[in-house]
């Protein structure tokens, strides 16, 4: 299954419906995204949502360069500040 880690989407069905979320992961079935904003669902408490839920805001071949979504993809810890931002960054440009 392809990686979605780092890519930014929105969220199109459910309570969030609107929503712009950041990919942390995605659970074990490979089926539901791992989604955090850093504000009302943290990196350490994932959002699972389903692939058909959401729209994919950037893909392979748009990603979104940023210091907090590189450092996401690499692997390593990501605060809930960085991601906040990250998103900001992206909704302003």
């Amino acid at each position: 299954m392809f990686d979605y880690t780092g890519q930014i989407v929105q969220a199109t069905a459910g309570r969030d419906k609107g929503g712009i979320f950041c990919v942390v992961g995605v659970d074990q079935e490979q089926v539901r995204l791992l989604l955090a904003d850093g504000k009302r669902r943290k990196v350490s408490h994932p959002k699972l949502k389903k692939l058909g839920h959401v729209t994919h805001l950037t893909d392979a071949q748009h990603e979104y360069d940023h210091p907090a979504i590189q450092k996401l993809k690499q692997g390593t810890p990501l605060s809930d500040r960085e991601l906040r931002r990250a998103l900001a960054a992206f909704k302003g440009r």
